[in-house]
């Protein structure tokens, strides 16, 4: 469903290139591919080997970087980022990458995720003499490696990655080298493609595709990756490693063109949808997705129950970002603007309507009010995950139960709330089976905490609220 419509929205996106004369060009294009990530800020610093030069600013990749601005960046080397604001809010100072100047050098910083230990670091950090800048827990790693007692650089880094908890996916440059860090969880898609000689990085597969690069293959968990002039270099930063790749990603964030762990996102949703179909069990006469990101459900739904998928909704894809704004209002009156039914398609029909997820229940009740308006006979909700019963807190705009509709409320419940003639969530092991990751163990190597409260790490106290600690125990 719409990102700006129902506020599930993941943090951010990431690029990076070493090795080729038009690297911040490269670094556009690859961001732009990456746009649905973040659309709140986007930045792009350069390396040319002697110093690093930024451009950033709050909008669209698009009204950021104009052309003339674009060919003053200048280097074989660059690392950009797209912004969804979550962790420290929005405002310029927290756009990325961040950039540092110290006598010893220039130091760039751009990051995907959450950091769940940011505050008592940050406190830490202060006590013993550090002034952040900027609210956004991407600092932090700046403080702990300046901090660092180590002299190698490397080491610095290294040292600094294993005091962070949570999910990061880092991109680290200095005038000499790009460092690329993946948490010990791998709980965000990282990858590392080429395009001739030159090494790219990208938070998804989609972003070579538009540069013409080759996946040459995945950030593993505890990773660190070092490219420079030397070659690439990879070692691990922990051996403390589990997998826990957010499963959100196939259901509903990454494009349907990126593979994840060998798993095209596409196929994943289409298999999810026929999941769905199996365990829903419901007579109708036409399936419809809400677009985006639930077409491939609902195309994969509609093939298991041979029920025909049709255009039932429509995307207006020319409105403006005025309705990005996640408050409550603008939240209800984009669904209108972003959407609208078929009525010659849906009119005097049983219809089911596939939807990748549902948060606070909101758009869900207008999408199946403007289908029964438009001469819906029944509305029938199914919905290719589980009930997100449990925040976030990783990096996605779900921060407390109270923003969570199934945190409070039964399937019944949710049913009546939005108005359908039945709702059907999709079950875990569903969910599981559906994506159709073999790693081992009950989760597949998948995050499922939003669905079913097992975090990958410790929740830190200073990261809830008051009411919400004994909720994580």
């Amino acid at each position: 469903m719409l990102a700006e419509l129902k506020g599930l929205n993941e943090e951010c996106g990431i690029f990076g290139v070493w090795g080729h004369e038009k690297a911040a060009q490269l670094t556009y294009y690859g961001l732009h591919s990456l746009q649905h990530r973040g659309q709140e800020g986007t930045g792009i610093v350069v390396s040319d080997g002697h110093a690093l030069q930024g451009l950033k600013g709050e909008g669209l990749v698009t009204e950021v970087f104009k052309q003339d601005k674009l060919d003053e960046l200048k280097g074989h080397a660059a690392i950009g980022h797209v912004r969804y604001a979550t962790a420290g809010g929005g405002g310029y100072e927290n756009v990325q990458p961040l950039l540092f100047n110290s006598q010893e050098g220039g130091l760039a910083l751009a990051h995907n995720g959450n950091l769940v230990n940011a505050n008592a670091l940050k406190h830490q950090l202060e006590r013993q003499g550090s002034i952040f800048q900027t609210s956004s827990d991407t600092e932090v790693l700046a403080h702990l490696i300046k901090r660092s007692g180590y002299i190698s650089f490397k080491e610095r880094v290294k040292n600094a990655l294993s005091m962070l908890k949570g999910a990061y996916a880092f991109l680290v440059m200095t005038e000499t080298e790009l460092m690329i860090a993946l948490d010990p969880n791998g709980l965000r898609p990282l990858s590392i493609g080429m395009i001739g000689d030159a090494y790219c990085v990208a938070s998804e597969t989609c972003a070579f595709d538009v540069v013409g690069a080759e996946f040459i293959r995945d950030v593993q968990p505890g990773e660190l990756i070092t490219l420079s002039d030397e070659g690439i270099q990879s070692e691990p930063f922990t051996f403390s490693t589990q997998k826990a790749i957010c499963t959100m990603e196939y259901i509903y964030f990454s494009r349907p063109d990126s593979n994840i762990h060998g798993i095209n996102i596409h196929t994943a949703r289409k298999n999810l949808g026929k999941r769905l179909a199996m365990e829903a069990q419901i007579e109708a006469d036409v399936v419809t997705g809400v677009p985006d990101s639930s077409i491939s459900a609902a195309i994969g739904f509609a093939e298991a129950s041979g029920i025909p998928y049709e255009l039932g909704l429509i995307k207006n894809r020319y409105v403006g970002r005025t309705f990005i704004q996640p408050s409550q209002s603008l939240r209800e009156q984009g669904v209108k603007m972003k959407l609208s039914p078929v009525r010659g398609v849906v009119e005097g029909k049983r219809v089911i309507m596939v939807d990748d997820s549902i948060v606070r229940g909101t758009t869900s009740r207008r999408i199946v009010s403007m289908l029964k308006d438009a001469g819906a006979k029944e509305v029938h909700v199914c919905i290719s995950s589980p009930p997100i019963k449990n925040p976030c807190y990783y990096g996605i705009d779900t921060s407390t139960h109270e923003e969570l509709i199934a945190s409070a409320h039964s399937v019944e419940q949710i049913r009546d709330i939005i108005g359908a003639d039945s709702l059907t969530f999709l079950s875990v092991e569903g969910t599981l089976a559906g994506i159709g990751r073999k790693e081992e163990g009950e989760t597949c190597g998948q995050c499922m905490a939003c669905f079913t409260g097992k975090y990958p790490t410790e929740i830190y106290p200073d990261t809830l609220l008051p009411h919400e600690k004994e909720l994580v125990r």
